[in-house]
């Protein structure tokens, strides 16, 4: 498994109470009254993170197709149903944790906290030479989707990104993946890179296709 993982999401549905990012500890109050808190990540175990991130269904993809001439190149990304649910599980191991809490000391990462209990993250990468951020984890668990709480975090992101003085936010998902899509859309992202052989040879023909989004971000104040 390459190690910047496939998303996992669900569209928010409820309105996101005000908050400010003091990059150190943020609190809000969900629908039913449960406090979560969202502050920075420092270290990850890997049964919170198979627990957070276990996989997805989707009953859509969007089919690609790749044309290419003297004069022009095209891909084109169109929603379509599947004959039957596609199915992604996710596997992670020792290797991959070693990977990410390494990540995780450049500071830029956050959790989402029920009661000291993780229940969300995201986890980013700085990359200086560009000046971007990439996102290779971003995750809330089931019982708590749906409360703003994937938003939150992003922000944080985003605003912590900002004041280090980072210009774009990247994140990779699939074309198998339509519903992360939609939430990066909504998170203020656009699709702008696809590639057909990222995961292996065969992504194209076979397998899952790496679509890439970004969210530019507006200079800190």
């Amino acid at each position: 498994m390459n190690w910047m993982a496939a998303t996992l999401y669900r569209p928010l549905l409820f309105p996101v109470p005000n908050f400010s990012c003091g990059l150190g500890r943020i609190c809000t109050v969900s629908e039913r009254s449960r406090m979560v808190e969202i502050r920075s990540l420092t270290q990850l175990n890997l049964a919170d993170l198979r627990q957070i991130a276990s996989g997805y269904t989707s009953d859509n993809k969007y089919a690609v197709h790749h044309t290419e001439g003297e004069s022009f190149v095209s891909f084109d990304l169109r929603l379509v149903t599947l004959d039957k649910p596609y199915v992604k599980k996710f596997h992670y191991n020792n290797e991959i944790l070693q990977q990410y809490n390494t990540v995780l000391r450049s500071g830029y990462s956050f959790g989402a906290y029920d009661d000291n209990l993780l229940v969300g993250l995201a986890i980013a990468e700085a990359h200086r030479w560009n000046r971007s951020l990439s996102v290779h984890e971003f995750h809330v668990a089931e019982t708590h989707r749906n409360q703003g709480i994937g938003k939150q975090l992003m922000e944080c992101v985003a605003e912590k990104a900002r004041r280090a003085g980072f210009r774009i936010i990247v994140c990779e998902t699939q074309n198998t993946n339509p519903t992360a899509i939609n939430v990066y859309r909504k998170l203020g992202f656009r699709v702008e890179g696809v590639d057909i052989s990222f995961y292996s040879n065969d992504d194209y023909s076979e397998g899952e296709i790496a679509v890439f989004m970004k969210r530019r971000l507006c200079a800190a104040l």
